[in-house]
């Protein structure tokens, strides 16, 4: 799933959440749920599309949190921040070679995957729903 629509299911997490402790770890079971869901995924394009995807991600991260009633920016926050951790291991085999987390957790992380390249057209419909939902939960 790309990664903004971890970011925006984090969002959500984080509006509904009571704190950003709970937010944090109900954001990282978003993003292993998600996972689950049958996603976009083409291992000959991956790089090139998810250098994009985190751009817009981060930017979609910074534009919620800015946009966040203060009240909530903490747990909205740590929300899509736990959304997003468990990818963690993709920047980091890029960077560093290796992934921060245990080989266990990294071999069911994969296996949990249900992708296809054809279908990059839900994960845009996902994430155009996605920043709705936010925005309506955000709102006053």
């Amino acid at each position: 799933m790309l990664i903004t629509n971890h970011v925006m299911s984090g969002a959500v997490v984080g509006a509904l959440a009571p704190g950003p402790v709970s937010a944090f770890v109900l954001g990282v079971a978003s993003h292993f749920t998600l996972d689950t869901v049958p996603h976009w995924g083409d291992e000959a394009t991956f790089l090139r599309v998810a250098v994009v995807d985190g751009l817009v991600g981060l930017a979609a991260m910074g534009t919620i949190t800015a946009s966040t009633p203060a009240d909530r920016r903490t747990r909205v926050l740590a929300g899509m921040l736990g959304a997003c951790a468990p990818d963690a291991d993709k920047p980091s085999e890029v960077f560093f070679g290796r992934s921060p987390f245990p080989e266990a957790l990294d071999a069911w992380h994969k296996r949990i995957q249900r992708e296809s390249p054809r279908r990059m057209p839900q994960e845009v419909v996902v994430a155009t729903l996605g920043a709705l939902l936010v925005r309506r939960l955000l709102r006053g």
